[in-house]
């Protein structure tokens, strides 16, 4: 066997794919396709996606062996797993595995990798399988380019806090109205609406844009004119704000609707203070199994982060 490059760390992160998860639910290949073409849909587009993630699996463990030592580890992990301050990681799947990768991690560098170009976009995922043995020498090298990713952070009066790459959500469980007061800067209000979004530079063309696309559609309707919205709220990644919006507040004799968009920076970070007995949360970046209850007299801070995330491009 080939010996290894270098002793450098090198941490691979990987997922299951949907057809693993309908093994998981049904216990055998052929009783997922007997589910799945009971109910009239293609079962081969889970076997071909499956096919080629394993592929490219196999391949990105076969490359990465021999430039460092390496340590394969499943998504399910990465919220306990212990990172090695210089441990580069190489995260293989959708987008949303890496912005689930970065929050928690500090200061480690992230090469997000396409495993299927054809199905995929992968904004965030500039590298293909096959590229991994010229872009990693050249991390280890410090000759690539990094991009630094700003994060949001929701900090309780409990002492619990929560990182998002993308966004985060601070509102009911379900489909219940949500019952807050909001601060922003010097404006305060009591609100009862469908939760709150906070959104960072990285996740603006996301679940922000959907936001801003939906109340243009209604606005242009009322008002019979097309509304255009500002190409500004797309921004950058490494901006030094957020942007927050609330989702359908209600406006009644006990709350208001007046606080609804806005910016966080530094010097004004956005406060909730939670009016509900039972069913608050606050996710990021839509795993709402990682969450933090927000139930009456917690009181959420959401501010900047002070870490950030690190992508190799």
């Amino acid at each position: 066997m080939k010996e290894r490059v270098t002793e450098n760390k090198i941490v691979l992160i990987v997922r299951r794919t949907r057809l693993d998860e309908l093994i998981v639910r049904f216990n055998t290949a052929e009783q997922a396709r007997f589910y799945v073409e009971h109910l009239g849909a293609d079962f081969s587009d889970y076997l071909t996606e499956d096919s080629r993630y394993k592929y490219a699996v196999g391949e990105a463990e076969r490359i990465l062996s021999r430039l460092g030592r390496l340590q394969v580890i499943d998504r399910a992990f990465v919220p306990n797993f212990i990172f090695g301050g210089k441990d580069t990681v190489v995260v293989l799947g959708q987008d949303g595995l890496v912005a689930n990768v970065l929050k928690y991690l500090d200061g480690q560098l992230v090469i997000g990798v396409n495993p299927d170009p054809a199905r995929w976009e992968g904004v965030l995922l500039p590298f293909s399988v096959s590229d991994l043995g010229r872009i990693v020498p050249e991390v280890f090298a410090g000759k690539r380019r990094i991009r630094a990713v700003t994060m949001a952070q929701a900090t309780l009066n409990t002492g619990q806090t929560l990182h998002g790459v993308n966004d985060i959500f601070i509102g009911p469980r379900s489909h219940i109205s949500a019952r807050y007061t909001i601060r922003i800067g010097e404006r305060a209000e009591s609100q009862s609406s469908s939760g709150v979004i906070v959104s960072t530079g990285l996740g603006s063309t996301g679940w922000l844009r959907s936001i801003l696309a939906g109340a243009r559609g209604i606005v242009s309707s009322v008002s019979g004119r097309r509304v255009k919205i500002n190409d500004e709220l797309s921004f950058g990644w490494e901006s030094d704000y957020l942007y927050f919006s609330v989702r359908e507040p209600w406006p009644s004799k006990t709350s208001g609707a007046d606080i609804t968009f806005g910016m966080i920076t530094a010097d004004t970070p956005l406060t909730i203070v939670s009016q509900m007995p039972e069913n608050g949360i606050i996710f990021s970046d839509g795993i709402e199994s990682d969450c933090l209850e927000f139930n009456s007299g917690t009181v959420a801070t959401i501010s900047l982060a002070e870490k950030k995330g690190y992508l190799v491009t």
